[in-house]
């Protein structure tokens, strides 16, 4: 039996004709922690757009858990569990914090669930999605999206224009997700000091393609890698 939660074959993928990804392959086992980052454009948002079936896939394999998924639509891949935050958070507006978690729950989840891991949520449990702040509404996609029950979850730029301090509860409760080995992460961030420290192994994209694939280990010991292919050093990249 493969300890594979995702397995991505030479994908070919982009907007109509438009090309962004170029022959992608990678593996991310499950209770793994992968962390994909890159300069602005690469292609990093669209890797995770593809996952998810909302991209023109022109060739290539998706699997997950062992079962091919490419003629999944979107919803019945998440039905197979995956489960995405994505940059645009999609929370409904004009349904109550509570109501939008509920929406989000699957077999024997429960709300105490999000609440244990956001507590500020449970204290705006009755208040609209939309009166939210932005740190606040990122939470609730968050934990929408675990009360899925994914066994692979795909966060596209979780902390992009939040506070520092909440990027910090934020990347606290990344932390206790993946300690828990229940669940494959797959992260895609700007702050890229945090998603290093954060990830087992680091995917580096740029143009479309991978440059670099290791462990985070590798890229703390030798940062002329980010250097080259992100612009930036470890200790400027938080």
């Amino acid at each position: 039996m493969t300890d594979l939660a995702l397995k991505i074959d030479n994908i070919i993928a982009g907007y109509g004709d438009t090309i962004v990804l170029n022959g992608i392959s990678f593996d991310v086992h499950k209770g793994e922690r992968l962390a994909i980052i890159g300069r602005n454009g690469v292609g990093k948002t669209t890797l995770l757009a593809t996952i998810m079936g909302l991209t023109n896939l022109h060739s290539g394999s998706i699997e997950l858990n062992a079962k091919p998924i490419i003629n999944l639509p979107t919803h019945m891949r998440a039905k197979e569990g995956l489960g995405s935050a994505p940059q645009t958070r999609d929370i409904f507006p004009s349904l109550s914090v509570e109501e939008n978690l509920i929406s989000g729950i699957r077999g024997d989840a429960s709300l105490e669930e999000a609440y244990e891991l956001f507590p500020r949520l449970k204290e705006r449990r009755s208040n609209g999605g939309g009166t939210l702040s932005g740190g606040e509404q990122q939470m609730l996609a968050i934990a929408r999206t675990l009360l899925g029950k994914p066994d692979v979850l795909l966060l596209d730029e979780p902390l992009e224009g939040l506070a520092p301090v909440i990027c910090e509860m934020l990347m606290d409760v990344f932390e206790q997700i993946a300690k828990t080995g229940s669940q494959t992460v797959v992260l895609v961030e700007q702050h890229t000091g945090l998603a290093v420290e954060f990830a087992d192994r680091v995917i580096i994209l740029d143009g479309g393609e991978i440059v670099h694939a290791g462990s985070s280990q590798e890229l703390i010991e030798n940062p002329g890698v980010l250097e080259r292919h992100v612009g930036v050093g470890l200790m400027e990249a938080n």
